[in-house]
């Protein structure tokens, strides 16, 4: 599995295996930020067994499930407050990588604007450009 690079601080991508887990601390990840629901799928891992395993490899790891289509301001806040707060690298994951990347560019503050959050994601392959408009409005909150 390769991460995707959105930032210097945060790498997104699909779902992980508990075997990935090594693989991501030899890259150097610090963290993990899981988007995906459990149960959403039959051959996911659970956060239970994805938080032992990412904690047996030194990896600081948060639990922020995204139902597709319904991020919340909750989860913005969530999501904003876990990169304030984990180590660097973090490596943020859900089936596709999409809804971690929807994460990060809602997360995002004035310093960017919103075309400029969407060309980012369009460059690593997310289309986020139907984000557009709420993009903007947290961007002005």
């Amino acid at each position: 599995m390769t991460p995707t690079k959105l930032t210097d601080d945060l790498f997104v991508g699909p779902q992980i295996t508990l075997a990935n887990l090594s693989g991501l601390a030899a890259q150097g990840f610090r963290s993990i930020i899981v988007n995906r629901p459990d149960g959403e799928s039959h051959d996911q891992p659970s956060f239970v067994e994805t938080e032992a395993a990412a904690k047996a490899q030194g990896l600081e790891i948060r639990y922020i499930p995204i139902n597709s289509g319904n991020i919340t301001d909750a989860d913005i806040a969530a999501f904003k407050a876990a990169m304030q707060e984990m180590p660097k690298p973090v490596f943020a994951h859900c089936r596709s990588g999409a809804r971690s990347t929807m994460m990060w560019a809602l997360a995002q503050d004035e310093r960017q604007s919103a075309d400029a959050v969407i060309a980012t994601a369009r460059d690593a392959g997310y289309d986020i450009s139907g984000l557009a408009p709420r993009i903007g409005q947290q961007l002005r909150a």
